[in-house]
């Protein structure tokens, strides 16, 4: 699920400034904002941009006034591919989400399913952050932090029944769900981690605040899903999934580049 670059943004750090269409913002637009007040930037100066999921370059601002800034933009090299890595994630508090759409999104995942639960709140499914784009927005604003233009797939299931069914669906996986109960190791030391690839994914699924059903295990264990602890404590599902996903980024080598 896609959408584009809405008008407005709250983002504060912008290591790139991302665009979808003509090359300028309205005064409204935090993008206009952060280039005038924080890069301190006028007709003439340029800055790090890019596309949406298309390429990285320099922009040159051409016209700017109290109304709006147009820029002229100068691609240089293609978009970083994003990581071999898929989260799976409970619904969490609309509250949380945007924040846990940011921070996966500047770790570089290639796609995130929410996915309803047995436990999980009903309402947080129905929340409109998705419909009016604030989702997609969070995942922008990552990318900006980092860097990058490619953006994560974002996409929502009703069950954790239909996520299994995808996440086995992708050639090659390896499925891991994160649980404090009955894991067969701690991530750390999961030899799932090894050898990562665009061949041969990670799929990685966290649960929502409530944790999972009986049910729901019993479908993980009988799916293949490897079971592996962050350890004993109970974390934040937005502290859980960043926590994973570092690890098993440098675990696998990804992080530096080396697989």
């Amino acid at each position: 699920m896609k959408s584009q670059i809405g008008l407005v943004y709250s983002v504060t750090v912008m290591n790139i400034v991302l665009f979808d269409g003509s090359p300028g913002f309205s005064r409204n637009d935090a993008r206009y904002q952060h280039i005038k007040k924080i890069l301190k930037k006028g007709v003439g100066d340029s800055f790090l941009a890019g596309i949406v999921d298309g390429p990285e370059g320099v922009a040159t601002i051409t016209a700017l006034d109290d109304a709006s800034l147009s820029f002229s933009f100068k691609p240089e090299r293609p978009a970083r591919p994003l990581f071999p890595v898929h989260l799976v994630v409970g619904f969490p508090r609309p509250i949380q989400l945007k924040r846990l759409l940011r921070d996966v999104a500047s770790l570089g995942v290639a796609s995130v399913t929410l996915s309803g639960t047995d436990l999980g709140e009903k309402s947080y499914r129905e929340s409109t952050l998705v419909d009016r784009g604030a989702a997609h927005e969070g995942l922008l604003e990552g990318c900006m932090q980092a860097g990058g233009t490619a953006v994560p797939l974002l996409d929502l299931v009703d069950s954790v029944d239909v996520a299994i069914d995808r996440a086995f669906s992708q050639a090659g996986a390896r499925v891991i769900l994160l649980d404090t109960v009955n894991p067969d190791c701690g991530l750390v030391n999961s030899p799932l981690l090894d050898g990562v690839s665009a061949k041969s994914p990670l799929v990685m699924i966290v649960g929502s605040e409530r944790g999972w059903t009986a049910r729901e295990r019993a479908l993980f264990r009988d799916a293949g899903c490897a079971v592996c602890s962050l350890g004993t404590r109970i974390l934040r599902t937005e502290t859980a999934c960043t926590a994973a996903i570092a690890i098993a980024l440098a675990r696998s080598g990804l992080m530096e580049g080396n697989a």
